[in-house]
C-alpha cells in the first residue's frame, strides 16, 4: 500500500495501531478499507493530545502528521495552503520571514499540527482580537467516511464558496471527515508587541475587567486572567490579568495609559504565552465554562472555588468572550471535587476537554444528541468510521 507507515501506540486509552499517511490517495484507502472491514479510525495529527474529548471506539489510529508541507504561499494577499500535518512551528517559521503570523495559538506545543487544530477549532488567548479557527480557515480538503475527496471554501480571502462546509468542518473533531489540507487567512506582525501584566483582587475584580474592556477604544491582542496558581508564570502571587498590546509604537504607549485603572502595569515576558500554552501536565482533567461575558463573574467564583478545593488547580478566564477554563490535577481526590461540581447546574455551557471516561455524562450532554446532529454525522459518515464516539453518539 503506497504512503502508508504503520506502528504500535498507546493512546490513552488503549493499544492501537498506527497507521501514518503520507498521501491524500493513502488517506482515502485507508478510510475505505476500515469501513470494507467494519473497524473504526481514530484520526490524529502528531497524537499528542490523544486523551481529548470522550472515548473513541476505534482499533486503528490513522495518523496525518507524515501529511505535511506547504502547498501555496502567497505573502501578497495574506493567504497560505498547507497540508494538514504540517507543524504550528514550521508555519511559524514561514510567515516569519514575511513580517506574517498565523494569529492562533491553542493549548499545547508547537509540534500540534494544523489539522488537528482545525479539526479541534483550537483556540488560545489570541481570540480575544482576532477570532477562533472558524475566523480564520479559509477552507478545507477532508475525506469523509464514505471515501469522498470534498473541499470546502478556497485559497483567497473573497472566495465563500462552500463557507459552511467549511465551518463545519473546523471543529468537528475528525468526525465527519479525516482533514488533509487548509487554507488559512494571516495577518502582518505589529510594530510593537508587547505583555503587561496587572494585579487584581477583590471580589470584583474580574468585574472589573470585563467593564474596562467594553470601555476601551481599542482591543488587547489578548487579555487573560489568571489565578494565583497559574499567575506564577507570569511573575505573579494573586490574581492577575496578562494582556498582550500590539500595533505602533505610539498606539502600544497609548494602550498601556488606558490601563491604568485595573492598577499598576508591568512588564512580563513575551515567553508567558508559550508557558500558558504548554503549562497543561499530562493526564490533567480540563473543562471550560462558556457563556455571555456578562456571566463570567459567576463562571470565574465556581472555577476558583473548585481550586480552593483542589490544590494545584489552574484557572484561566478570557473576559471578552466569557470562557474560563480549569486545569485540574488528575487524582482521586480531584475526580470526586469535579464529580460534585458537575453536579450543580451552570450559566451558559460546560465543556469537557479532558476527562475520565465516568466524568463524561456528568459534565455535559453530549454534542450529537440531536437529530440535526445525527442527520450530519450520517451524512458525512454513515458507516460510524471516523472517531466514533467522540461526541457521545451511541453505538
Amino acid at each position: 500500500m503506497l504512503g502508508v507507515a504503520h506502528g504500535t501506540v498507546r493512546a490513552g486509552r488503549g493499544e492501537v495501531t498506527a497507521i501514518a499517511i503520507e498521501s491524500v490517495a493513502a488517506a482515502r484507502e485507508r478510510v475505505l478499507d476500515a469501513t470494507n472491514r467494519g473497524v473504526g479510525l481514530r484520526i490524529a495529527g502528531s497524537g499528542t493530545w490523544l486523551d481529548a474529548g470522550r472515548p473513541v471506539r476505534a482499533t486503528e489510529t490513522i495518523s496525518t502528521r507524515e501529511l505535511s508541507g506547504i502547498v501555496e504561499y502567497v505573502p501578497g494577499d495574506l493567504t497560505l495552503t498547507a497540508r494538514a500535518g504540517t507543524t504550528l512551528a514550521e508555519l511559524r517559521e514561514a510567515t516569519a520571514a514575511h513580517g506574517q503570523w498565523l494569529a492562533l495559538d491553542p493549548p499545547g506545543s508547537s509540534d500540534g499540527t494544523l489539522g488537528a487544530m482545525v479539526s479541534t477549532a483550537s483556540a488560545g488567548p489570541l481570540r480575544t482580537y482576532f477570532g477562533t479557527p472558524r475566523d480564520l480557515v479559509l477552507g478545507v480538503e477532508f475525506i469523509t467516511g464514505t471515501g469522498a475527496v470534498a473541499r470546502g471554501g478556497g485559497r483567497v480571502v473573497k472566495n465563500v464558496a462552500g463557507f459552511d462546509l467549511t465551518r463545519l468542518i473546523t471543529g468537528s473533531w475528525g468526525s465527519l471527515g479525516v482533514i488533509t489540507e487548509v487554507t488559512v487567512r494571516l495577518h502582518a506582525r505589529p510594530e510593537s508587541d508587547e505583555t503587561v501584566g496587572i494585579a487584581i483582587d477583590g471580589p470584583d475584580a474580574v468585574s472589573r475587567v470585563r467593564q474596562l474592556l467594553r470601555r476601551l477604544p481599542f482591543t488587547p491582542y489578548a487579555c487573560e486572567i489568571l489565578n494565583g496558581t497559574l499567575a506564577r508564570i507570569a511573575g505573579g502571587s494573586q490574581t492577575t490579568v496578562v494582556m498582550r498590546l500590539g500595533g505602533n509604537a505610539e498606539a502600544v504607549r497609548a494602550q498601556r495609559e488606558a490601563l491604568a485603572e485595573l492598577g499598576d502595569a508591568r512588564d512580563v515576558d513575551p515567553s508567558v504565552w508559550k508557558m500558558l500554552a504548554e503549562i497543561e501536565p499530562a493526564h490533567a482533567m480540563v473543562f471550560r465554562s462558556s457563556g455571555l461575558p456578562t456571566d463570567i463573574e459567576r463562571a470565574w467564583r465556581d472555577a476558583t472555588t473548585l481550586a480552593s478545593q483542589v490544590e494545584g488547580t489552574m484557572v484561566q478566564a478570557t473576559p471578552a468572550r466569557g470562557v474560563v477554563r480549569c486545569i485540574v490535577p488528575s487524582t482521586p481526590s480531584a475526580t470526586d471535587a469535579l464529580r460534585r461540581a458537575f453536579a450543580s447546574p451552570v450559566t451558559g455551557s460546560r465543556i469537557g476537554e479532558r476527562l475520565p471516561a465516568e466524568l463524561w455524562s456528568l459534565c455535559s450532554p453530549p454534542p450529537t444528541a440531536d437529530a440535526l446532529s445525527a442527520g450530519i454525522k450520517r451524512t458525512f459518515d454513515p458507516h460510524c468510521v471516523l472517531n466514533a464516539g467522540i461526541f457521545g453518539e451511541p453505538t
